[in-house]
């Protein structure tokens, strides 16, 4: 058995890299009162049509159970970053919407960790290797996690039109 295998160096370093970013990542999350599932919530809320998800859609995105998403959702609704909606059309259905503060939490946050973006992350990599790594992650993401952009590119038709789904 050969433990130099390539493929085990790529998934190893991988998991180094994501530890090591998000250890790097933590000080400036932290200072905003944002865990790490925190952060990843409102953030993909800010970037989704009307800044809202359905909650099986953010439980899709973000791995969590729907227990877990409704734990996480419930401590941003008690700090006000995030309040829960009503779906119009599916009585069983209810979205997680970013609120004004939890805008105002992001936007106080995002530059600093963009920095450190930059700084410890795409900074490291010219524009070519940048586009390819992007390109490379979202083909394995796709594999993986079909599920992670579930909700995000656009409102439900059905929803949309005043329809019942």
């Amino acid at each position: 058995m050969n433990f130099d295998d390539p493929r085990l160096t790529a998934v190893g370093l991988l998991a180094e890299a994501h530890a090591g970013l998000m250890a790097r990542f933590q000080p400036v999350l932290g200072a905003a009162g944002l865990s790490e599932i925190d952060f990843e919530t409102v953030i993909r809320l800010a970037r989704s049509p009307g800044q809202r998800l359905r909650m099986s859609d953010l439980a899709a995105q973000t791995e969590l159970s729907t227990s877990g998403v409704t734990r996480v959702v419930d401590r941003l609704e008690r700090e006000g970053l995030v309040t829960r909606q009503a779906c119009a059309s599916d009585r069983r259905a209810s979205y997680a919407v970013l609120t004004e503060a939890g805008r105002a939490r992001l936007e106080s946050v995002v530059p600093q960790h963009l920095k450190d973006i930059e700084d410890w992350f795409t900074g490291l990599l010219s524009a070519d290797e940048l586009e390819a790594f992007l390109a490379t992650l979202r083909k394995i993401r796709d594999v993986v996690r079909p599920c992670a952009t579930a909700g995000a590119h656009e409102p439900h038709q059905a929803e949309a039109a005043g329809q019942g789904s």
